[in-house]
């Protein structure tokens, strides 16, 4: 006889169940009824078994309409390439990346100048609270929340590539238009690392209790200083980063991308 709770051995049966293919993506799970008279427990204790889930991310709930099995279409980014003008690209890199995944990429914008935050002109190397041009992007496939994006230039430039500061979008990218302006981003440093979401980006991707978020920090470098901070703030659920690093002709055409 099992020794966990009651509303654990609900949850866990429920688990191995939507593992197996029993509950596919998308579909609703019995009723809270259906389930009592199951495993012989009281509503309570089903409720807890589902919440349980909830918060694990697998199930979400409706008022009036049930449990559901979360759906996991993951978009599949590859960071080493992302931004890399060795690449061809059709516009930026988000916009090429996710077409060329046979995905529909949509955005909005805003532009601010915005003092620097600590961590941001520790980054770039400016004194914290000096002016930068924030670019805040944010960003779906297929009509689905995926990211955030914010991106921090120091002032000096904006003195020299204008655009950076001026609403809407910069349909080649911002990383090819700084080089046709001879700033070239010739290295990066990347930080990344999990958490929960705080309530703004719960908003803003549309979060279910459970699921964390990924922050992806790239720092672009030219030859001699710093020239942009970007924080990248994914759905843990719906994204998987990939790096390619040194010579990979051993790696088979059909492996996971």
């Amino acid at each position: 006889m099992s020794k966990q709770p009651k509303y654990r051995q609900v949850a866990d049966a429920l688990r191995r169940e939507i593992d197996s293919g029993t509950y596919a993506p998308g579909a609703r799970l019995p009723s809270e009824s259906d389930l009592m008279k199951r495993f012989d427990a009281s509503r309570n204790t089903v409720r807890n078994g589902l919440s349980l889930l909830v918060s694990q991310g697998l199930v979400s709930s409706s008022q009036g309409l049930g449990y559901e099995v979360r759906s996991h279409e993951v978009f599949k980014l590859n960071a080493s390439r992302f931004e890399n003008l060795d690449f061809p690209q059709n516009g930026d890199a988000y916009r090429t990346d996710v077409t060329n995944a046979g995905r529909r990429p949509h955005q909005t914008f805003r532009v601010e100048m915005t003092p620097a935050s600590a961590d941001v002109a520790e980054r770039l190397k400016v004194d914290a609270g000096s002016t930068t041009v924030l670019r805040f992007c944010h960003r779906y496939v297929d009509d689905v929340p995926w990211s955030t994006q914010a991106t921090w230039y120091p002032g000096w430039l904006t003195e020299r590539s204008p655009r950076l500061a001026e609403p809407g979008d910069i349909e080649e990218g911002t990383t090819r238009y700084l080089a046709s302006h001879g700033i070239e981003q010739v290295g990066y440093f990347d930080e990344i690392a999990a958490r929960m979401p705080t309530p703004e980006e719960a908003r803003l991707l549309e979060i279910g209790a459970g699921v964390p978020v990924l922050l992806w920090t790239r720092t672009g470098y030219s030859e001699d200083r710093p020239i942009r901070c970007t924080v990248t703030t994914f759905r843990g659920d719906l994204n998987q980063m990939n790096y390619e690093i040194g010579t990979l002709s051993g790696r088979k055409e059909n492996e996971p991308q």
